[in-house]
């Protein structure tokens, strides 16, 4: 298990928008990993978004893919001294909302790298209910 310190280390996000919690597995590989959010009803986004209706937006729910595939792509060797940025999303589909108390637990894997350019396939479910999955592209860029 990677904590909340150690993924400070690898990704650039940070309070109140780092959405990865926890890693909880990277394949041997490196071409997959395992990240947490766990949404709770004190956070502030949720007291303006739909109020009434405690839903965790989806483009966060994007967002928090993206980071768990962040963390995993900032491992590899060819990002050091790199920024991941978004260069696409793809066939990103919502399946039912994330409310407090959810524990969202996203899976992501690398598909391709070329020339800086990386997709990877993330798919998000709440107890082993799928959320929300799609692809997303991000281009290595130096800071």
């Amino acid at each position: 298990m990677i904590d909340i310190e150690r993924i400070r280390d690898v990704i650039p996000h940070r309070y109140p928008f780092l959405l990865v919690d926890r890693i909880i597995e990277v394949s041997e590989d490196g071409t997959s990993c395992v990240g947490i959010k766990n949404i709770s009803a004190n956070e502030k986004i949720l007291q303006g978004h739909l109020p009434g209706q405690a839903v965790f937006p989806g483009a966060l729910l994007v967002e928090h893919m993206a980071q768990v595939g962040c963390y995993l792509l900032m491992l590899r060797p060819e990002a050091k001294g790199k920024l991941a940025y978004f260069a696409a999303i793809d066939g990103v589909r919502f399946r039912r909302p994330a409310v407090p108390g959810d524990q969202v637990v996203t899976k992501v894997e690398l598909v391709f790298s070329r020339r800086g350019i990386w997709k990877i396939r993330c798919e998000s479910r709440v107890e082993d209910e799928l959320v929300c999955e799609g692809d997303l592209t991000c281009a290595l860029v130096d800071y």
